[in-house]
Formats: structure tokens, sequence, C-alpha cells
């Protein structure tokens, strides 16, 4: 005959489905034995009523055996319960302590309120998170080991994540042992610094904990200005007491990639800086290793966010207007508002977190104008506008950022080609003119590498070039560097770790896979390995420390195909392809932030034209003749491809 003890680890229960079952069984249900008359019988709800008897039973008092003594109030409570619900109390009361044989335990360390929602809890699975009260049960369900609330409360405090009091959060969770909640936290800092340091938390930080922060790589910010005017504001909340440590907090900002004009004004005006000498001489040292143009010393910062390339126009029969964003952690395109006014064989570049889309040309049936106009895009609030136009039409046009400004190089207007510069300031929006290139460049790469500004290749009317030319900022002179193995346009061309990557394009004769690097520190050009398809017409940019040669034109069709170089291995494999075929596009690539760019200021009423209306051809840019017999990267087929040729095949 089985003993109790053996009916209760035995056959019985063994056919009984767990306590916390999710499935409901009905009252009366078989087995599914053999034996006939075997029948197992639950009552889904028998376990909430038996928990809501003993809440019951809690309440009146009825075979409690122990009294919690919190501050000044008094809980009855089960043993049982509580031994069941948090390991702390099933220690105290099963491993022999003291306690175990007490009817009344005084417990430290944790508020009444904190406990009675702890205690309710146990008996119910159910507890209320406020502002107000999860500043107490964290800490109390951390002492009494209970999880569940310990996760509750953290993910209550994620979701109230905030600019003005993430910092707080950080470490109210390093205090309680939060790990993921203080991970999130930081995350939080890092992709939202722009904000958080402008809030009061910020500003009471310690010094180690400060520098601590703007050491980081993850930090989201679009110019080493916002971290090095972050620092100067923590400063100047207690400038008395803390103006003694800028020296050694200005060492964790990346300087180096200040610009030399920014640098000059704070050397020249910054009270703080005044005060202390030694951080003017070392700002002092960094604005001369700038404008020799060494290599920075210290990495770029890396922000946790999402990294985006971003597409913009391009040719395929006709200009089009297309604007899409490839997103690497998802690995897809996805479509964006479409540009004002059709455009191929446009510059982009991003500024301060604004997508700049610069020149081109407009084809479309019936009419073809090259064009000054500059437009930006605003990735936070989605939304185009447009910005002070160029002196001069370019079309095939090569835009790169230097210093926080967007240079537009090359280009052409009709038949006229261009060896001018100009220069935009986005904060006050103008154009000027620098110095003019040696010779123009028709779809020219244009690369920035330790402030210098590179031109290389292009169509100067007569043949493809293989000539390259350097920008000097400080004396306003372009000088000849050492020429490519290869004459060409129409390449795709981008800068990485100190090299300038120039890709594919058109030599007169054909369209190129072959693939050549400039050793900006050597002055030598060498071959790397060429892409699958060669084309013209591309565009390459950088992402993740790879080039993403993308769409462009291979002697005979329009691709969509993006090939992926990796140069640790020196190999090229394919990536996710564009959405449509096409050739003379631009591409930028920004990482994601979380806080709205600053916009440039208006256009002057005289410039100002309304989005999306196309402009009348200006006179000597819109014959078709003009762009037929000079420039084309593939001969004409016929009339239409000859009227269109220079969209069509070389950008």
């Amino acid at each position: 005959m089985e003993t109790d003890e053996e009916v209760g680890r035995g056959n019985l229960l063994d056919g009984m489905p767990p306590i916390n079952c999710d499935t409901t069984i009905d009252d009366a249900a078989t087995t599914g034995n053999n034996d006939i008359g075997d029948m197992t019988f639950c009552l889904s709800n028998y376990v909430p009523d038996f928990m809501k008897m003993l809440f019951t039973m809690r309440s009146h008092h009825m075979l409690t055996d122990v009294v919690l003594e919190v501050g000044n109030e008094l809980f009855h409570v089960h043993k049982v319960v509580l031994a069941a619900g948090s390991p702390y109390f099933k220690a105290m009361f099963t491993s022999g302590l003291k306690e175990s044989e007490m009817s009344r335990v005084r417990l430290q360390g944790v508020c009444p309120s904190a406990m009675a929602w702890l205690v309710y809890f146990m008996y119910t699975g159910k507890v209320r998170i406020t502002e107000v009260t999860v500043c107490q049960l964290l800490p109390a369900a951390t002492m009494f080991q209970i999880s569940n609330v310990m996760e509750a409360c953290c993910a209550f405090l994620e979701r109230q994540l905030d600019p003005s009091n993430a910092i707080g959060i950080a470490n109210f969770s390093e205090q309680h042992g939060c790990v993921k909640l203080k991970q999130k936290a930081n995350q939080f800092i890092e992709r939202h610094f722009t904000e958080v340091c402008r809030e009061e938390e910020f500003l009471q930080l310690t010094a180690p904990e400060l520098i601590s922060l703007i050491r980081k790589d993850e930090l989201n910010v679009r110019e080493e200005r916002e971290v090095y005017n972050a620092v100067l504001s923590w400063v100047k909340y207690d400038e008395d007491r803390r103006y003694p440590r800028m020296e050694h907090i200005l060492q964790a900002v990346r300087c180096q990639y200040l610009t030399p004009s920014f640098l000059k004004e704070q050397m020249n005006t910054c009270t703080v800086l005044k005060k202390v000498p030694a951080c003017r001489e070392y700002l002092a040292k960094i604005f001369k290793d700038l404008t020799l143009h060494k290599k920075p010393v210290v990495k770029e910062r890396r922000p946790n966010t999402p990294r985006i390339i971003y597409v913009a126009g391009g040719y395929f029969r006709h200009s089009i207007d297309v604007f899409e964003a490839f997103n690497l952690d998802d690995n897809c395109w996805s479509t964006l508002p479409r540009l004002t006014v059709p455009r191929s064989g446009l510059g982009a570049a991003f500024l301060k977190g604004l997508f700049y889309a610069v020149g081109g040309r407009n084809t479309s049936p019936g009419s073809s104008y090259d064009s000054d106009w500059v437009d930006v895009y605003n990735p936070a609030t989605e939304h185009w506008r447009p910005c002070s136009p160029m002196a001069t039409p370019r079309h095939r046009v090569g835009v790169a950022v230097m210093d926080g400004l967007l240079y537009a190089v090359g280009g052409s207007a009709g038949s006229e080609y261009h060896k001018s510069v100009e220069c935009y300031d986005p904060e006050s929006d103008t154009w000027t003119q620098v110095a003019a290139m040696g010779s123009a460049r028709l779809g020219v790469g244009v690369a920035v590498v330790n402030r210098l500004l590179y031109a290389v290749g292009g169509f100067d009317g007569a043949r493809r070039v293989r000539s390259v030319e350097c920008y000097h900022p400080e004396n306003n002179r372009w000088s000849d560097v050492a020429p490519m193995h290869v004459a060409r346009s129409g390449a795709g061309v981008a800068a990485l770790n100190q090299y300038i990557y120039v890709v594919g394009g058109y030599d007169g004769a054909q369209q190129l896979a072959s693939v050549e690097r400039y050793d900006t520190e050597r002055d030598v050009w060498e071959c790397v390995a060429p892409v699958h398809v060669a084309r013209s017409a591309l565009s390459l940019t950088v992402l993740d420390n790879k080039l993403y040669a993308m769409g462009g034109y291979d002697g005979t069709s329009f691709l969509d195909i993006v090939e992926v170089y990796d140069p640790e291995t020196n190999t090229w494999k394919l990536g996710t392809p564009l959405t449509s075929v096409r050739s003379g596009h631009a591409s930028a690539v920004c990482y994601q932030h979380v806080t709205p760019p600053a916009e440039p200021p208006e256009p002057e009423p005289a410039v100002i034209r309304k989005l999306g209306k196309r402009p009348a051809p200006k006179p000597g840019t819109s014959s078709s003749s003009s762009t037929t017999s000079r420039g084309d990267d593939v001969p004409m087929a016929n009339n239409i491809i000859g009227t269109l040729s220079n969209d069509r095949y070389g950008l």
C-alpha cells in the first residue's frame, strides 16, 4: 500500500500539468491512460483562488506565523508565502537562522510603504509602480531578491528615460546592481548627448564622471564643437572651483577635429582659457598640427546609432528625383521625400547633420538645363528646402566638406567646363569663390584627407586626365600631386584610412573596372582589387570602414548593383542592390542623430524659389547640341542618345 509521501510524489502528480501552465483544462478530463476509469481533475482557477484566500487570511491575521516590523508598521504574514516569493526570506526561514524560530522579525534598510507593496505582490502577483514609488521599490526588491519586481522597476525607469534624468537613472541603477538598466541609460546618454549636456544633471557631474563620459567613442554628436562647448558650460557652472581642472578635461575632448578657425577664436576670446595658459598652449599645438595637415592622433567618434547611406537623383532615360536611404542595421533601402526637381550629375554631402544636394542637370523630354540650385534635406523633419544658389551652374560637379564648409569643384555649364571652385558657409548661407584649379574638370571626383581637398581625374574639354590637384585652405592654393595610373572621368572617389580610392570610370574608350588608391602620406598610387562590374557614373561612399560602389553605367546598361570593398582583405562582394537602376546619382553617409540639426538661415528673398518649380533654361546652358560633342562617356548611338549622353553615360 502506497504511503501519503509516495502518493504525493508519484503517479498522480506525474500526470498533472504545471501550476503555471497557460493551458485551461476542463474540470474533468481523461488522462489517456489505458486503465479504464482513470481521470485527472483540475480547476484552472484553483491557484488564483488559493492565493486570494491566503491574502484574505493574512488581512484577518488568520494562521499568520510571523510579524515583520518595519519602522512603525507591523505586517502579519505567512512564512511559507514569503519564502516562496523571496530567496531572502527563504534563506531566513529555512537555513536554521535565529529568525526561523522568531515570531517577530525587525527589518532594517527598507521603508514601510515599499514593504507593503512587496508583501502585496508576494500574495497577489501585482504591484503598482509610479515615479514616486519606484525609488523605494527597486532598492527593497533588490534587498529581498524579488527579481520580478526588480525587472518591472527597471522596465519602468527605462520608459522614463529623458535627457533631464538619464544621468540620475544611470547612477541609481549602478547603485542597485541593475546592469541592463545602467547599459540602457548610458546608451541613452550617448545617443542624446547634445540634449543631456544642457541639463542640470550634466552640470552636476564630478570631473572624473565628465571625463569618463566625453571620452566615449559612442557620443552622438554632429561635430566635436558640441563636446567642447559642453565642457565649457560645465566649467562655467562653477568656474572658480572648476577652471583649474580644465587642462585635464580638455585632453578628453577630441580637439583635433575642431576647425582651425574655431580654435583660433577660442584662444583669442575664451575667458576660461585665459585663466589656464596650459590650455591655450595645448590648443595652439593642435592648431599648428591641423594647419600642417598632420594625421590626427585620435580617431573620430563612432556613435552607436544607425548608419545611413543616402542616395539622391540620377539618370535613367531622363533625370530622376528619387531619394532613398540604406540602413546597414536593417540591410534594406527605404524611400524618402523626393528631390524638389529631378537631377542627375549632382553632388552631395552631409554637413552638420543635413544632406546637401548641389547642382546637377535636369534632363527631361523637351528641355535640359544645368543647375546652380542647392537644396538641403533635414532627416529629422524629412523636409527639403532651398539654400542660396551657387554663382554658376555646375553639372557633374564634385562636392566635399572641409572645416565645416561645403566645396563645389569643377563641373560644367553647357559647353563651358569649369576649373572654378566655390565654398558654402551654412552659418551665413553664402557662397564665395576660392582659388581655381589648374585645369577644368568635368566628372571630377573629390575627397578630403587631413584638411586637404583633392580633385581627382575628370574631363578637361579635350581628354580624360589622370592628374590630381590638392587644395590648401591656409594659403588658398592648388598644387599638383602624383597622377593616377589611368586617366578617367566619372569615377567613384572616396577617402578611407589616409587613402583616396578611385573606382571605375570612363577612359574615353570604355568603362573601367580597375581600382587604384592614393597614399596621401607617401604621394604614390597603387592598384587594388578591381570591381566585378566595369562602370562609370557610379557613386562611392564609406560606411563602417568599407567602400560602397553603387549603380552606374557599364557601357550597355544602367545598373542597380552595389559592391562592397573590404580594405583588410582587398576583396569586393555584392551588397544589397539599389531599388532601381541609375547613373549620375550622388551619395553621402551620416549617423542617425536624435536631436534635430540647426538649419542654415533662409535665403535672401531675391534667391528664394518655389520648391518644385522648374526655372527656364539659362542662356547658353540649355542647348542640347552643346552636350553631345564633348565629355560623353559613350559615343552617340542616335539623336536621342546624343542629346542626353552627358547625363546618361557620364553622370
